[in-house]
């Protein structure tokens, strides 16, 4: 089974820089995609990014373009989540989650595993 685990998280002023990491364990074949996923309190979930580790195609959600940018490590098995210019609005916990199939997929019906979250708080 695969496992995922996300750490980075913490409090941050506005303007700053948080680099989130998704560590994954259990793949048996290299075709598959890692997203990443935010939930602010009250609000749904919300896809934010994705990457294939098959050819590092990756994806983002307008909210986030040309602020976060995602990238992967395959000798350490982990995915990496660069924000930059964080606003108080993107507070958040943020979920690292995995599909099998390298297809860049933007939904959350799309994925078979997830991990249990970290928590990023933007100050004002």
């Amino acid at each position: 089974e695969v496992h995922l685990v996300e750490s980075g998280g913490g409090l941050v002023p506005a303007g700053g820089s948080l680099r989130l990491s998704c560590a994954a364990a259990g793949f048996t074949e290299d075709d598959y995609a890692i997203g990443w996923f935010r939930q602010a309190p009250g609000k749904e979930r919300e896809w934010i990014s994705c990457i294939s580790h098959n050819d590092g195609g990756t994806n983002y959600a307008d909210s986030v373009k040309g602020r976060f940018t995602i990238s992967s490590d395959s000798a350490k098995n982990t995915v990496y989540l660069q924000m930059d210019d964080l606003k108080p609005e993107d507070t958040a916990i943020y979920h690292c989650a995995a599909r099998l199939g390298d297809k860049i997929a933007t939904t959350r019906a799309e994925y078979d595993f997830w991990g249990q979250g970290t928590r990023v708080t933007v100050s004002s």
